[in-house]
C-alpha cells in the first residue's frame, strides 16, 4: 500500500472512516478491476499532496463486503467523501484527477 494510504476492512471502517475528524476519501476497490489499478496512482498523488489534511483510505470489496453493501456500492472503483460521518459526495468509476482535486478543495 502506498505511504499515506490506510487499507482497512470492515471490522475498522467506523473507527478509521466514521469517527475521523479529517475529511476522509474512501476507494472502494478489488484487484482484480483495471479502471481501480488506473486510479491508484491518482490517489497516491493526491494523498500526496492533501494527505495532511484529508485521510486516504481504500477497501477492497471482494475482502470486506459489509461496508460496500452498507453503502450501496455496485460498481467499483467508487470514491466516497465523508466528512462528520456523513458521506458529503460520491464519485463512480475513473475520472480526471482535476476532477478529484476540485471534489476534495470544495470540501476542505
Amino acid at each position: 500500500m502506498a505511504q499515506g494510504i490506510l487499507e482497512i476492512e470492515d471490522s475498522n471502517f467506523e473507527s478509521e472512516v466514521i469517527k475521523s475528524d479529517k475529511l476522509v476519501m474512501v476507494d472502494f476497490w478489488a484487484p482484480w478491476c483495471g479502471p481501480c489499478k488506473a486510479i491508484g496512482p491518482v490517489v497516491e498523488e493526491l494523498a500526496a499532496t492533501f494527505g495532511d489534511k484529508v485521510k486516504f483510505v481504500k477497501c477492497n470489496v471482494d475482502s470486506n463486503p459489509i461496508t460496500p453493501g452498507k453503502y450501496g456500492i455496485n460498481a467499483i472503483p467508487t470514491l466516497i467523501f465523508f466528512k462528520g460521518g456523513e458521506i458529503k459526495n460520491q464519485i463512480v468509476g475513473m475520472v480526471a484527477k482535476i476532477k478529484l482535486e476540485e471534489a476534495i478543495k470544495n470540501l476542505l
